[in-house]
């Protein structure tokens, strides 16, 4: 349902906000391996998200990298969506019609609206920092990797 650029820019966001600070800048090479994600789709992902420091901020030079402030952390989750331009996905006709409303209606419109509107009820009420508090009761995880492995 949310595409490739939507589930990227949501784990790096929580990594970045699990192992980073002001004081601990991660790297592209390090969130992207932390992410199991390319590094120059990751690159390409957090250039999205530093834009005008709306979700994520970075210091350029040998001890910069990407960080969250307590501000970011604070932001709902559908700023990380807005922030990647993939806020549609949980407004959008789940078939992809341009044209789907109550007056004309996909075959799956009445019984998606349901999920769409808890879709956006999530997205709009949690906040990045929750997520990552979810993350640390130790339940969650980020990546792709199977097996034993490191929590962040």
């Amino acid at each position: 349902m949310l595409s490739k650029t939507a589930e990227y820019a949501l784990r790096a966001t929580i990594y970045i906000a699990l192992k980073g600070s002001e004081d601990n800048k991660l790297g592209i090479e390090e969130i992207a391996q932390g992410i199991d994600s390319p590094k120059s789709f990751t690159a390409k992902i957090l250039q999205l998200l530093t834009q005008n420091n709306r979700v994520i901020s970075s210091v350029r030079g040998p001890n910069g990298g990407f960080f969250l402030t307590d501000r970011a952390r604070k932001l709902p989750v559908k700023a990380i969506l807005e922030a990647v331009e993939e806020e549609s996905v949980i407004t959008k006709c789940v078939l992809g019609l341009k044209e789907c409303s109550e007056t004309r209606p996909c075959p799956m419109h009445t019984q998606y609206k349901a999920i769409k509107k808890q879709l956006k009820q999530m997205f709009e009420k949690t906040s990045i920092q929750q997520l990552v508090d979810e993350f640390n009761k130790g339940n969650y995880f980020i990546d792709n990797l199977k097996g034993v492995r490191k929590p962040c």
